[in-house]
Formats: C-alpha cells, structure tokens, sequence
C-alpha cells in the first residue's frame, strides 16, 4: 500500500521564459514558461514571465497530445517541463485509471495549467522569489469556475483505492469532502522534502468584475459518462447502475402492536390474551361446578365421597405390603387389556425384589465385582489425553465453516497471529472524561515498551527467538507493526526531530498523502487502526493506543508448527505482566494485553482455578448426606451408632468411580477428554446420584423392623426400584441427546455425563445396596460408624423392650409437615386454583421472555474472573474503532479471454454494474445491515489496472522481455535519498502492451497468466503504488493457475466494530446471505470468510438445535414412562411439567442475561432428566396408592414428599450452592444460576404443582383398576386366582 507523493501535484512543470517579464492575461500568452531553478530539496521551480505561448515540435505536439488530448496549437511548456509533468501525475495514474473519467478529468486540471495556451487568462502569478539570483514562481492564483470544481470533484470522490479498502480521494485529495477542501490540500506549499507543490496555488472560483481573468472551464467527463465510463463500484450514481441500487436493509425487528402510546410485541400481546381465555374458563367451569352442586349432589360423587371416607384403609404407609405394586400386580392374569397396563413396572419391581434378596445375602461378593469393573474401567486413565485447542473444542468436524476454514489455509494462507497491547489513559476523576492520550509523554513511554518488546528472546529448542523473526514483513525487512511509532519509523531519534507528538497529530489527518507519515515498511498507518477511544475523526481526543503486532501463522495440524511464535508469545505475556503493566501504572495509565494463544493457555489455567469449589463441593455433600441418611436423636440411639458417615462416604466414593470409570472407557475409545468434563462431571454425577442413595436410604428405613434383613433390602428395592430407574434411565437418555450437538465439547461432555450415570446407578444398585447392608446391620449389632469393630450395648438394651420397632414407626419432621400441613393447605379448592393460575402465568410470561434469549458466550464468561484477558475484552469492547478482517473466496476463477469472469468480479471500467466487488462495495454503503465496512481491496482490478498502457509507470519491460521496475526503484533508482529521475538502465523500458495488444482493455489469456506473477511481486511505490507485493502476496493460489482457472482468491475487507456476540452473529449472517446471493446471481462460488466465524457458526441455527434436541429428549422421556409405568395419563402429566420447568428455566435464562449456545443447550437437555427426579416419585406413588385424586395425592406427598425434598431437592441445593464462589464465571453462570433455578423450579413443581394437578386430572389408580379386573376374573376363573396368589406367596418366601 503506497500514497501518491504530492509531487505530482508540483507546478514544476509550469514555464516562464527569459524573453519578457512584463505581465499579460490574454489568450496565447503564458503566465510562466521555462525553469529558472530549483528549491534545496531538488523541486524545480518556474519561471514568473509572461510570454505568447510558443508552437511545438511536431514530434512534441503528439508527446502532450498522448497525456493532454486538450491541449492542441501552441504551448506553455517546455519539453522538460512536460517531461516533469509526466513524471509527477504517473503516481496518480494507477489509483485513477479504473475510472477513466476521473482520471482524464484529473489529468486536465493539470495539462490545463502546465501547457494550455491561454495559460495566462486563468493563472496569475502573486509571489516571486530568488533562487541563484533567478526570479522563480513562490505563489500563483489558479481561477476555474465552481462548476468545474463541483463535476471534478464529483467524477472522483468515489474512485476507490483497492488495496488500502479505502477511496482514491484519501490518497490524491487528503480525504477532502468537496472541491474547496480538495482544491486547498493541492494548492497547499509543500515544505523542504515534503511532498507537493514548491509554491502555494490558490484555486479562485470567482473573477472580480474589473478583472481580465477568464476562469478555466474545460470540458467535465461525468464518471457515468458512457464513452469514458467508470464502474459502478467508482460512480454508483451512474444510469447503469439506477438497476442495482443497495439492497433494502433486511429488518429483523420482531412483531409489536402498538396499545395507546406503549408498545407491546406481539408475542406478550398473545400470552395474555391466551392466559386470560384460561383463566376465564377456569372461572367459568367453576361456577357452573358450584351452581351444579348447590342444586343437587351428583351421583357421580357419592363413590367418591364413599371412597374418600374410608381412605384410612387403603393407606400405603401402612405395614402391609399394599405400597408393592407387585403383590397386586401378580394377581391379574394377563389376558385382559387393563391388566397388561401394569406389567413392566410389575416385572421391574418383582425383578428388584428378587435382586435386593440376593445382593443382601451375598453383599461381599456383589461388592468384590463391581468395585473391580470400576476399577479396571478406570485403568483408561492411564490413556487419557486432554484436548485445549478452542477450534477443537467448540468446532463440528463437519462445520461448513471448518471446511472453509481449511480451504483458506490450504489454498491462500492462515490469518497471521495478532498479539496485541492496548494502553489507554484514566479519567482523572468519576464525572471527567478521560484525557488524550497522544501526548509526547505518552509516546515517549510507548518508545520505552517498544524497547522491551523488542528486546524479547523466546526459546525454543534451545534458540531464541524475538520478534523480528516471526513478524509478518509485507515488504523489506521491517514489521508491519500497527503502531503510533510508525508515523516515526518507530525510531526514537526522529520523535524529536519531527516535534514530538505534533507530528503524529498532523499524520492522522495526512496519513495518506504525506511522505514523512509513511511507515518503516513504507505503507500508511490508518490512524483508526492504532488509536481507540475517539468519536467520529477526532483523533487527537483519542484515548488509548492499540498496538497490534501481526505474527506470521501456519496451519496448525499437530499443535507444534507454531513453536517458534508461542515460544515468544509466552515470553511477551510475562514480559507484559511482570514489567509493562507497572511501567503504565506509573504513569497512571492501564495495559491490557493479549497473544494468539493467551485463550488457550487462560483455559488450561481455568481448569485448576475451581479444583478448591469442587473438593469444597464434595466436602459438603457428603457431610449433608451423613447427617440426612442417619438418625441424630440422642434418646434413641447414640449418634456414634445411628450415623452414617461411613455409608455417606462411601457413597460419594462410589460417585468418584463412576466418574473415573466413564472417563477411562472412553479414554480407552480414543475420545479425548476436556477440561469442563473434569470440573463439571464430578460435581453433576454426585448432585444426581446422591438422591437415588437418600431414597433407597430412607425407603429402607420404612420397612418393617420384624423382617429380615434380605426381605426389608427386597422390599426397598421393590418399592422404589421402578421410580430411581424410571428417573435414571430418564437421566441417561436426556444426557444421551446432548451427544447429537455438533460442538465436540459439549457432545463429548454429554456421552462422558450419561455414561457416568449409567455407571453410578449400577453401582447403586449394586454396590451400594450391598454397603447399605453393612451398615443397616452394624447399626443393628450396635457398632459404631466408622469403626464396626466397637460395639455398645445401648440399643440392644432398646431391642430387648421392643422400642427400636416403634421408633421406626415414627415420622420425621418433613413427613409430619407434609402431612400435617403441606398437603392440606393444597388440598384446598382456593389454593388449587391460585396454584394452577399462578403456575400456568409462570409457563406463559416464560414463553414470551424465551424470544428474548440471545445466542452466544461472551469470551469474558469463558475465562477465569481473575484472567488478564477479562480487561483485554473490555478493552476490545470500549476502544477499537474497526471490525475484524473479512475475505471474499472465490473459487475456480476462469480468467480466459473466453470466459465472463473477470468482468462478473472485477469493479473497474468495462466490468459488470452487479459484479462481486461492485456489490461489496454497494453493500458497503448500508453498513449498518450488511456489517461490511468498506469496498473490498481487489487484487484483480489492481492486477488489470498494473497491466493499463495508461499507468505506464507499472507494467513495463526491458527489450529483451524482462520485468522492468519503476523509475524509483533499483535497478531503475540507486539514488539514496529516494530522488531520481529516468535512469540509463531502464530509459528503454517501455509498457508492457499497447492498446492494441489488448483485446477491449482486456489481456489475453496468455496475457493474464505471464503477467500474474510479475504483478504479485511487484513492490509497490510512488510511480506505481499498485503493485501486488506485499497487499495481495497471499491473496492468489498459483497452483495449477496456468490452465486458465485460479483455484482459489481472496478479496479483502473489513467488518464494521463488532462488540456484543448478537453482533458476530448478525454479520457472519449477513455475509453468507450475501455471498450466497451473488454466487446464485453470477453463476460463481463465493463464500465470506472471517476468523471468528468458526466459533460463531453454531449461532446461526442454535434456536433450531435447541428445539430439536429438547424435544427429542422429552419424547425420550415420554416414552421411557410409558413403557415404565404403562401409562399414557400419567406420561403425559409427567411431560406436561417437564416442559413447564424447561420453560421457565429458558425464561429466567433471559431474565438472567444467560445466553443460548451449547452449554446451555446441554445444561436444558440435562435439566430435563434431573427434573424427572422431582416428578417421578410423586407420580409413582400417585399411580399405586387408592381412594380419590384428593386422598391419593395426599397419600403420594406423605409417602414421598419428604424423601424428594430431603433426598432430591437439598442435596442438590447444597451440591450447587457451593458453585456460587467459583473463580471461573462461566461455573457461576451456566452451573450455578442454571442448576439453581432447576433445583428451586423443580421443587415447587414437584412438590406444588404436581399435586395439585394430580388432584385435578390425575389418572385412576392402577390397584383400583387391577382390583376391578381381578373380581372380574375371579367371579368366572376362581381358581386361576388362587392360583396366582399362591405362586405369589411362594415367589415371596423365596
């Protein structure tokens, strides 16, 4: 990227001639003519005499005629004057030629001025100085008219500059906003070896009435004009281009109505109308229930009421086995339809019941087994291999964008490293804003943090490496460092040469135009790139410097080809963090920082940042279970020996080899591990199965102390066997779902997380039944926990007295208050109807705040709170003031002659009005819905521009066929000091075609391809700033180009600012639907390209995702009760208030400002398995007791409601209580707040609305209708029943 010297812009060409030096505005006179010398920095300087313009040469009429078709009869201009003449406006050939009409209009402006023959009529000379005694021109007084300056301004305000994304005019013309600022920046007096005129020209629009000046008016090429037409990427107010205007801003705004003066979306409009419709019904079918029954008893009732009297008899609490299903079950034969209904619960309790006596016996040996499964499962550790790299975490192998992704790296080249600093000032107090931080000072300390940096040495293996060796260099040996010290050549010396900050200052405002603001690798430095913190162009209030290091990348198959830049990054990131931080803190400033791997390494760091909150965790679970799983009442029993910390203890081990055991297997598979697995995993396996062990604890507690140990340990099993596996096997397949998502960290999560149930049931099924055994049975011998060989005699003494079978018989606490008062207070009609009511507004207000869920995770969430980088985001967030690179691909490019690409891509003239760069550069003007910056820097229009016989400074050749340079370079230009003039060694250089050897301005095929390569390393310089070198070294794939088709191309240009994650995702959005637009549109594969766009892929569909994996997994569940408890009702029930809950966590995930992804998606799939747990007890229970709906969801809170809320509801509580003092907040966020609001949703769902909603609609009772259809079969087949009783009572005693 090369600015135009202002030289070009000189007036050097302009003559006086030694002949006269009176002074006459007529026409055919000049008003200077010849050269009378030159200022000390080598600008040669005009004559101040007026002379009748003088008749040229023929050979020199065709010379000015090739440059200056306006120009004919005599002249102004000396031959050399002409010569400088061309020489200076080449450097402006190349950023003009692909708008002709600017260009020849540029062009005029000056032939007009340096050879016109009425030069006198508008130029007057107003300042004269002495050079050598030779008076020379100082000051001149240009005059043209405001409607020349107007249609000039107007041809080319638009011409892009491709390689620099940005428009000619900031390059020829500073930026200028309209003709007088354009006019003011070329008329401005250069200073010594600065670029532009030798002397001030003032451009005067209007003519003093007694004046004999006549303002020039040459003729304007509008740049729509048809014979010199530009394309519609350089003039879009052209008629051809009238037909593809920029594309209508797409609205994504959700529906609203409007109510009065406030604003309702359409979705809250159509919850409450919904909401109140439901509750009108309610209210409405209760009255006309209570008008029914005040005006008669329904018939319907008085069984009921019957059934409701004599409740007491048909208690599940009582001693008797009636809690069983599978004493009721087996009486039913199976040849009617309702008896098959039970069956699988029946085989599942009669299958547990059978298990439970023979673990009870043989528990040494079922424990000996499936401890050394376990065991052996885990032996995988020693395989185990942990996966860090983000792309490798949070990319699908199948990812569209992966693939892209891999096609960019092949084929072109990887995105460079960025490592990065950021120091910014501070408000000086709360309400000040913060000071500039372009300051000598400032810079100064800058120099000093450059000094460091560079300093930096790297090992690896055994070699250093600093910075030089690893930065990208576009062009020479310099580092294309973005960086205020670039507009110094990042050379402590010429800070002070060039007045300190000063300087810097007048490079924001001159970075394109003025030599000295050039960087050490001789390109501009956009201030907007380096500086942050600033409003609009105000640059000098900018508040923070960003300095941006690119370092050169490799594709990264192995994780070590970029061993020698993360040996320096790491290097840099200690440097930063031991030295540069406090430099700034000094100076009462802040240093955020980042290098290419910092994420990598922070999320490494983040995996043994919460290990304390885990072990924490761990502690406190088992100090809950040890208290909640024994008996504590002094008077009954000595806490030493009611206690249960060996048994709590041994059930979280049993939680830890479940864990171990899943990850080993899958270690084993060869599935790499994760760093969220380990912290999560543990933590999740012990929350679930923790429960299952309060149940079977408690449960076992119930039983009847006149059984043996092996009937009580079957009966347990019996009877909460079906519930735990209806909610494990619930558990498993939710956890199963998550492994569909396609982010490999998640999925992996999920299949580590069900395998990790599924083992932690089996061994509680098995292990842990055979502990339980242990320890009901010491507690029985009156040993003491934790150390059984210690017995006391206390409760013998109690046995002896028969009072430990009346201790039994007595309820708890949580059982007397579910009882006593929980269930009653929900039995009564008010508060069923403010239950339901209040529940249903929950699910529908959680409905319309689920549409406000925003997808993404922000970066800051990810990390550590404590992590360096938690500034550096906010850092990016506040100060950066552009978007991250953005690259159009083009692929199978078929440059021949023959074909119509090259004008369906290019944006210069001749090139389709709906090409791809015209349309990128159409896109551009609506920034706001495109999210595209700027026009696209074109490697093809440079290309074919380089190739013009009009920039006759690029495309050149020496006789014998080989590349020639530019007059300013070597072997063209050894002149040290950059001044050169046209060399013997290349004065035979001539244009490397002729018009006619193109074919409509276009090269051949074989034209295209020999050249190619020439352009792609040319330098690029003042006489021809489009050189390929360096801007677009990477941007072709040479491989196999010279059959006529590039496999691959990139076109460059930005994003706008991105700063919230809806923003990545809306612009990566934007970019495939235009890329898929135009590919559709021009028959050519194009797709868009950024870094980020990897990580945000998922986004695009994550509402799809999201939907699809939910309801897979509730009609997994669905389906598991069906086949579990043979009921449709009762599933539909169940699944009726899982989604209720999934519901309400979604909505408070938008109250919470947690976002949608993958985590999230996975934490909602689980939720739906945990929340089973709080649905699935209750409902059981429900489905066995007798009488009404009433007495039997009663009876289901007494029997069960006191183990959920103990067993369920507070272990989990505590398990995720503790997540709240995480150090990372991605734990705080996504576990705790999630977690937390499942465990409080699901508790007063299972516990509230659940039973009242039984007591409502609940299905009939499965003994009721067994018992119906058993005196059915007995009345007409007696003895198949006693039959079955007795093969019962015989499976029983067995």
């Amino acid at each position: 990227m090369y600015t135009v010297n202002g030289d070009l812009l000189d007036s050097n060409m302009l003559g006086a001639s030694n002949s006269s030096s009176s002074e006459k505005h007529a026409k055919e006179y000049c008003s200077m003519y010849g050269i009378c010398g030159q200022r000390e920095d080598g600008k040669v300087l005009n004559c101040p005499y007026s002379v009748p313009a003088v008749k040229p040469s023929k050979i020199f009429s065709s010379k000015i005629q090739s440059l200056c078709p306006t120009i004919t009869g005599n002249v102004c201009c000396t031959a050399d004057q002409f010569d400088v003449l061309r020489q200076q406006v080449q450097q402006a050939v190349p950023l003009l030629v692909g708008c002709p009409a600017c260009l020849r209009n540029f062009l005029n402006l000056f032939c007009e001025l340096a050879c016109s023959p009425n030069q006198s009529l508008f130029v007057n000379v107003t300042s004269i100085s002495q050079v050598k005694k030779n008076s020379t021109v100082d000051g001149i007084a240009y005059y043209v008219t405001s409607t020349y300056g107007e249609e000039l301004f107007n041809s080319c305000k638009e011409v892009k500059f491709g390689s620099a994304n940005t428009r000619a005019i900031e390059f020829v013309g500073g930026g200028a906003t309209n003709y007088r600022e354009w006019f003011a920046f070329l008329g401005r007096q250069a200073s010594h070896n600065e670029p532009g005129s030798p002397y001030s020209m003032d451009f005067i629009t209007t003519v003093p009435p007694s004046s004999s000046m006549d303002p020039m008016n040459v003729s304007v090429f509008a740049c729509g004009d048809t014979s010199l037409g530009c394309s519609c990427g350089d003039c879009p107010s052209a008629s051809i281009c009238s037909d593809s205007l920029p594309p209508v801003p797409h609205k994504n705004g959700s529906c609203s109505i409007h109510l009065g003066s406030a604003k309702v979306k359409c979705i809250d409009f159509a919850m409450a109308i919904v909401y109140i419709v439901l509750v009108s019904l309610v209210f409405g079918w209760g009255l006309l229930c209570k008008t029914e029954n005040s005006s008669k008893a329904s018939p319907r009732m008085r069984p009921l009421l019957h059934t409701e009297e004599e409740s007491e008899l048909h208690s599940v609490n009582k001693n008797e086995d009636v809690t069983l299903p599978v004493q009721g079950d087996e009486k039913v034969p199976i040849s009617t339809k309702e008896s098959t209904l039970p069956f699988i619960q029946c085989y599942i309790s009669k299958y547990y019941r059978k298990h439970g006596i023979w673990v009870a016996r043989h528990p040494s040996l079922v424990l000996g087994i499936s401890v050394t499964v376990v065991v052996l499962l885990s032996l995988g550790l020693l395989r185990l291999e942990v996966e860090t790299r983000p792309e490798k975490l949070w990319v699908g192998p199948g990812s569209k964008a992966a693939e892209e992704k891999e096609f960019f790296d092949t084929n072109l080249s990887p995105f460079y490293r960025i490592e990065q600093l950021i120091l910014a000032t501070v408000p000086l107090s709360k309400d000040s804003p913060a000071p500039s931080i372009v300051t000598d000072k400032n810079i100064k300390l800058l120099f000093e943090m450059q000094k460091k940096v560079d300093g930096i040495r790297g090992n690896y293996s055994g070699s250093f490496v600093s910075l030089k060796d690893i930065c990208m260099k576009p062009v020479g040996d310099d580092c294309a460092s973005e960086t205020v010290l670039q507009y110094y050549k990042m050379k402590p010396e010429l800070f002070d040469e060039d007045d300190g900050a000063s300087h810097a200052m007048f490079c924001f405002e001159h970075y394109t135009s003025s030599e000295p603001c050039l960087s050490a690798y001789q390109a501009p430095v956009d201030p907007s790139t380096i500086l942050g913190g600033y409003t609009g162009s105000n640059y000098s209030q900018a508040t923070a410097f960003v300095i941006t290091y690119p370092v050169n990348n490799a594709v990264d198959k192995t994780g070590s080809e970029n061993g020698k830049a993360l040996a320096w990054e790491n290097s840099f990131i200690h440097l930063a963090k031991e030295e540069l931080v406090p430099m700034a803190g000094s100076h009462n400033l802040t240093l955020a920082f980042s290098a290419e791997s910092s994420i990598q390494e922070e999320l490494k760091r983040e995996s043994t940042a919460d290990i304390i909150t885990i072990l924490i965790s761990y502690v406190v679970m088992f100090a809950y279970i040890s208290v909640t799983l024994g008996d504590i009442s002094p008077h009954i029993s000595p806490v030493y020996v009611s206690s249960k910390v060996l048994l709590g203890l041994s059930g979280v081990l049993i939680v830890l080899l479940s864990v171990l055991g899943s990850i080993g297997l899958f270690s084993v598979l060869g599935v790499k591990s994760t760093l969220i697995i380990v912290e999560v995993i543990p933590f999740l396996v012990l929350a679930v199965g923790v429960d299952n062990m309060c149940i079977l604890v408690h449960a076992l507690k119930r039983q009847p102390i006149e059984l043996s140990m092996e009937e009580r340990v079957g009966n347990t099993l019996a009877e909460v066997g079906p519930s735990i596996t209806l909610s494990t096997l619930s558990e498993v397949l939710a956890f199963a779902v998550g492994s569909f998502i396609s982010m490999p960290a998640c999925r992996v999560f999920s299949m580590f997380a069900a395998l990790a149930v599924l083992l932690d049931f089996l061994l509680q099924v098995t292990a842990f039944v055979s502990l339980m055994t242990f320890d009901f049975r010491r507690t029985e011998e009156n040993r003491v926990d934790c150390f059984p060989c210690i017995r006391v005699s206390s409760l013998a003494t109690e046995l002896e007295h028969g009072n430990l079978g009346k201790r039994q018989q007595k309820p708890g606490l949580l059982v007397r208050y579910m009882k006593d008062i929980h269930a009653p207070v929900l039995s009564m009609p008010a508060v069923k109807v403010a239950v339901l009511l209040v529940f249903s507004a929950f699910a529908f207000v959680s409905i319309a705040l689920t549409t406000r869920l925003q997808p993404g995770l922000e970066q800051q969430v990810a990390l550590p709170r404590d992590s360096y980088l938690q500034g550096y985001f906010n850092n990016i967030s506040e100060y950066l003031r552009v978007g991250p690179p953005l690259y159009f691909i083009v692929k199978d490019y078929n440059y021949s002659l023959e074909s119509d690409n090259t004008n369906l891509l290019c944006s210069i003239s001749q090139c389709e009005s709906n090409s791809l760069l015209n349309e990128i550069s159409r896109a551009a003007l609506t920034p706001k819905s495109s999210y595209i910056a700027s026009p696209a820097a074109s490697w093809l229009d440079d290309f074919l521009v380089w190739l013009s016989p009009e920039a006759f400074g690029c495309c050149r050749k020496f006789p014998n066929g080989t590349y020639c340079p530019p007059d300013d370079q070597p072997p063209c230009c050894t002149s040290a000091d950059g001044t050169c003039g046209i060399s013997e060694t290349c004065q035979d250089c001539t244009t490397c075609f002729l018009h006619s050897d193109l074919i409509g301005s276009r090269p051949s095929t074989v034209q295209f391809r020999d050249k190619l390569p020439w352009f792609l390393s040319a330098l690029p310089s003042a006489d021809c700033a489009k050189g390929g070198h360096g801007a677009y070294t990477n941007s072709v794939d040479l491989k196999g180009y010279e059959n006529g088709v590039i496999q691959a191309s990139e076109f460059r240009t930005y994003h706008t600012p991105l700063n919230k994650q809806r923003d990545f995702v809306n612009a990566m959005k934007a970019a495939r639907e235009f890329s898929a637009r135009v590919s559709d549109s021009l028959k050519i594969s194009v797709y868009p390209y950024s870094v980020f766009y990897i990580f945000f892929e998922q986004y695009l569909d994550i509402w799809r995702t999201t939907l699809i994996n939910l309801s897979v997994a509730l009609g997994a569940v669905f389906i598991v009760c069906l086949v579990i408890t043979s009921s449709l009702w009762l599933s539909a029930i169940i699944l009726l208030v899982l989604a209720m809950i999934v519901l309400d966590i979604m909505g408070l995930m938008a109250l919470l400002s947690i976002q949608l992804n993958a985590i999230s998606v996975v934490n909602l799939v689980m939720s739906i398995g945990i929340a089973v747990e709080f649905c699935v007890h209750i409902t059981h229970a429900f489905s066995v007791s007798e009488g009404d709906r009433a007495q039997r969801s009663k009876e289901a809170l007494t029997t069960m409601g006191a183990s959920v809320f103990s067993g369920i509801t507070i272990t989990k509580f505590v398990g995720v209580l503790v997540l709240c003092f995480a150090r990372s907040e991605i734990f705080e966020v996504y576990y705790f707040r999630m977690y937390l609001a499942l465990v409080i949703l699901g508790f007063l769902h299972g516990l509230i609305f659940l039973p009242v909603l039984l007591s409502v609609c609940g299905p009939p009772s499965i003994k009721s209708v067994l018992d119906n259809d058993e005196q059915n079969q007995s009345r007409t087949h007696p003895n198949q029943h006693d039959l079955g009783l007795y093969k019962m009572e015989r499976e029983s005693s067995d």
